[in-house]
């Protein structure tokens, strides 16, 4: 059994990638919980070592049974995405649900985002919505911004642009990327420019390559003519750098 004090951890944990892989699969064969959930993580992101998501899914699966929340979450993001395992979204979705239920806040995201797309489950949005504000209260920024998608298209509620607005502006302000993007829509149609483009380039130094295109498409055809040049180039140098 590996006893080491929290500074010897820490120092473990701040090495290079291999080592940092090493030592927690070490911990994680010793059936430590979070090792498990941690080493499956470095698997599925091949750091320090070779990728490998079936391996990273057993893990995560060694941690869930153990009731590790995120592990819980991460099995279920697995079946979600086909990460070392055939999708199946039902299954995805009865792994967020328990995650949620017990309140981690990214189990409760992601159970709500298959409710509001039916995916695995009927779709409910009156339902997604609690659960994005249970996720948003939380501070989880994703669920924040989709909860201004909500305000913005009027989805179970009253349509509310300010309050859109809101949510956008602080989930651009926790870090998603999804949050600046819209917080950067929002902002050009006040004639903000300049600060648009701003979170323009934030959004694009953190989102994924198929959210960029998606996004500078929609820019490439807006109303607004600073956003037709100006924004998709803010947006694909910042992806490009």
């Amino acid at each position: 059994m590996i006893t080491l004090s929290e500074a010897e951890i820490a120092a473990r944990l701040a090495g290079s990638p291999e080592e940092r892989a090493a030592f927690l699969r070490a911990c994680a064969e010793e059936g430590v919980a979070e090792a498990q959930a941690l080493y499956g993580q470095v698997l599925l992101d091949g750091a320090g070592v070779a990728q490998d998501a079936p391996a990273a899914l057993g893990w995560f699966i060694k941690a869930a049974a153990q009731h590790h929340l995120m592990a819980i979450n991460m099995v279920g993001r697995c079946y979600d995405l086909g990460w070392g395992t055939v999708p199946d979204k039902q299954r995805a979705a009865a792994c967020y649900r328990i995650a949620a239920e017990r309140g981690l806040d990214w189990g409760m995201y992601n159970y709500a985002t298959l409710l509001a797309l039916g995916q695995g489950v009927a779709e409910d949005k009156p339902l997604a919505l609690e659960w994005f504000c249970k996720a948003a209260a939380l501070g989880n920024a994703k669920a924040i911004n989709f909860v201004g998608s909500f305000h913005e298209d009027g989805w179970v509620v009253t349509r509310d642009l300010a309050k859109a607005a809101t949510c956008y502006a602080r989930a651009a302000q926790g870090g998603d990327f999804r949050g600046a993007f819209n917080h950067a829509r929002m902002l050009a149609t006040k004639g903000a420019i300049e600060e648009a483009l701003s979170w323009l380039r934030r959004a694009g130094a953190t989102a994924t390559p198929a959210f960029v295109e998606k996004a500078a498409a929609w820019l490439a055809v807006s109303d607004i003519p600073a956003l037709r040049k100006r924004g998709v180039q803010a947006l694909r140098t910042a992806a490009a750098c």
